[in-house]
C-alpha cells in the first residue's frame, strides 16, 4: 500500500469544506497598524476586542463585512518582534493592480521593490511594507 496516496485520498473524502478563517499578525503598535490596514490597504474595521485576558488588544478587518478571510491584529503578546513582523506576507486579491499600484503610491506606501512582477503563469503583484515591516501583497490572479 502507498502510504502517502493512502492518507491522501483519506483525507480528501473525510474533510468538511475548508478556508483559512483569518490571519493573525503580532503588532507593536495597535492603533498605527488599523490606521496603516485601513487607509493604505483598503481594509475595514470590524471591531475591536479586549481578549479575555485582560492583556491583548485584538482588532478584526475585512472588506466589505462578507463571511470572509480577515486579518486579526494582537498587541500586547510580545513586543519582541523581528525587523520584518510576524507574519512575512499576506496577500490582498484586486482586479485592477495598476490601479491599486497607483493608489497606494499615491498614498506614501513604501514599495518592496518598484514595479509588478508578473509570474510565468500569468499571476502578477507587488508588495509594499507594513507598519512594522511586515510585506502586504495586492496579488491578481488572469
Amino acid at each position: 500500500m502507498d502510504v502517502d496516496n493512502h492518507f491522501s485520498e483519506m483525507g480528501r473524502n473525510q474533510m468538511a469544506k475548508k478556508r483559512i478563517d483569518h490571519v493573525g499578525m503580532v503588532v507593536k503598535d495597535f492603533e498605527r497598524a488599523i490606521e496603516f490596514y485601513q487607509t493604505i490597504v483598503g481594509f475595514e474595521l470590524k471591531g475591536k476586542i479586549t481578549h479575555t485576558n485582560g492583556v491583548f488588544q485584538l482588532a478584526f478587518l475585512g472588506f466589505g463585512g462578507t463571511d470572509e478571510t480577515e486579518l486579526e491584529i494582537i498587541h500586547g503578546y510580545n513586543d519582541n518582534l523581528p525587523a520584518e513582523g510576524k507574519v512575512h506576507h499576506f496577500a490582498v486579491h484586486v482586479d485592477n493592480l495598476e490601479e491599486e499600484y497607483g493608489r497606494v503610491s499615491k498614498l506614501g506606501a513604501a514599495f518592496v521593490e518598484e514595479g509588478i512582477v508578473e509570474l510565468p503563469n500569468g499571476y502578477r503583484y507587488f508588495f509594499i511594507f507594513g507598519p512594522e515591516g511586515e510585506w502586504v501583497e495586492f496579488f491578481h490572479r488572469p
